[in-house]
């Protein structure tokens, strides 16, 4: 059963509209700024294992296996070299590349686990869906809209549990791009052409998301590019790999 019901209107999103005055530039494109802190969370790649399943790979070990290093502001084809890597997977290293616009179970958990510990509301939270997600469910279909540059969403609402809900129809999972309490105590997105997901929130929440042993996550600056060249420490390939977003 959907923990997820369709706000009755679009007044709850006015403060990330009033926010978001610009797109792709930095993390502040994606989250609002005027927060203490702003983490950054990686979505694994992937591995097979010899029974068949899939085993998370950091993006840590990615730089280590290539020799580049890895920090905050690291970008997968920075660290790769090649965007058909990125994409395809690197040989010995990762056979599928980490998932772009939705946030990983795995990941989606242990988050929600922390940021629930850092709201006054968790029964009571509000949830963003991008308009242009193909099968999105028809009740979501139903809910009011808002917009930002470059992006519209639905909106709705239900409590932080539900963030690990899928918005689509199956087989398809995918969860909402951008969330939030009531409280406004911090904010989540999980960009459509990103394979990384960024937070808003203040320092505590910051230090016990960062510290968390099941996420790789580190505290970014919310100047910080998103781009696929904005990495400012390991060499970038060439503009014929550019891209909007990270990767």
């Amino acid at each position: 059963m959907s923990r997820l019901d369709p706000s009755a209107d679009a007044k709850p999103a006015a403060w990330i509209v009033a926010a978001l005055e610009s797109f792709g530039e930095s993390v502040v494109g994606l989250v609002p700024a005027g927060f203490a802190a702003y983490v950054r969370v990686f979505h694994p790649a992937y591995r097979r294992t010899p029974t068949g399943g899939l085993a998370p790979v950091s993006w840590r070990a990615i730089a280590n296996a290539n020799g580049r290093e890895a920090h905050p502001s690291m970008q997968l084809i920075a660290l790769t070299g090649n965007a058909r890597l990125v994409d395809e997977g690197q040989p010995g290293v990762y056979d599928a590349p980490p998932r772009e616009e939705t946030l990983p179970p795995e990941v989606n958990r242990p988050l929600v686990d922390v940021l629930a510990r850092h709201t006054t509301t968790p029964d009571r939270c509000w949830f963003a869906v991008w308009h242009g997600l193909g099968a999105t469910r028809a009740d979501v279909r139903q809910a009011p809209t808002f917009e930002v540059p470059l992006r519209g969403y639905y909106l709705l609402v239900g409590p932080i549990e539900a963030a690990g809900e899928s918005v689509c129809d199956p087989p398809r999972e995918q969860s909402p791009n951008l969330w939030w309490p009531d409280d406004r105590s911090w904010c989540v997105a999980t960009e459509i052409d990103a394979n990384t997901t960024y937070i808003a929130c203040d320092q505590p929440c910051c230090r016990a998301i960062v510290s968390r042993a099941d996420l790789e996550a580190a505290a970014v600056s919310p100047d910080d590019g998103i781009r696929w060249n904005s990495d400012p420490v390991n060499p970038w390939p060439g503009p014929e790999t550019a891209a909007p977003l990270s990767s």
